[in-house]
């Protein structure tokens, strides 16, 4: 008796797809993410030093620091933001291209950290939305390259329709972002 089994998934004709196309684009995008630091700080001392011989975040595809919004997928926000820097903060944001991610590296830019004062922003999410939190005051180059590292899973299995869905529009209405 012969058994028929049905042919694998993505099987047309004389052959089939050995991944997907958000399976490519994904791994592209998550060994290739271009980092925009925002660093005001202590924490910015230690992100520096990831970028260094001894920890080399070159290693995890994040080796062209990019200083121009328009040319980074990575905010990495590094140390104390003051309420008056929140706009310009968010004005960085806003200027990234689609996708971005934001990692928040430390006490001081994901809960104001030590300073509960008038003067500082309590945590950058109540200005944009955070991806990743790295805590730690300040955190070692390890932690960072572990968020590095979690952005980079997070691109890497989003789905390319997930910014168009509705919970993602809900979020940037909380934080009063327009999409164009």
């Amino acid at each position: 008796m012969v058994k028929v089994v049905d042919a694998p998934e993505g099987f047309e004709g004389q052959g089939f797809f050995a991944t997907s196309l958000d399976t490519v684009i994904g791994m592209a995008r998550a060994n290739s993410l271009w980092p925009l630091p925002f660093a005001t700080s202590c924490c910015g001392i230690e992100f520096m030093a990831t970028m260094g011989a001894n920890y080399d975040l070159a290693r995890f595809g994040s080796e062209r620091m990019s200083f121009s919004p328009r040319q980074a997928d990575l905010l990495i926000v590094a140390g104390t933001i003051s309420k008056k820097l929140g706009p310009v903060l968010k004005q960085v944001y806003d200027q990234m291209a689609e996708p971005k991610w934001v990692l928040s590296v430390g006490a001081c830019a994901s809960s104001g950290g030590i300073f509960d004062t008038y003067s500082v922003l309590q945590g950058i999410d109540h200005v944009i939305p955070v991806d990743v939190y790295v805590p730690g005051c300040p955190p070692r180059p390890e932690q960072i390259i572990e968020g590095v590292l979690k952005i980079q899973h997070l691109a890497k299995n989003e789905s390319l329709r997930r910014r168009d869905s509705d919970e993602y529009r809900k979020m940037l209405e909380t934080y009063n972002i327009e999409t164009t």
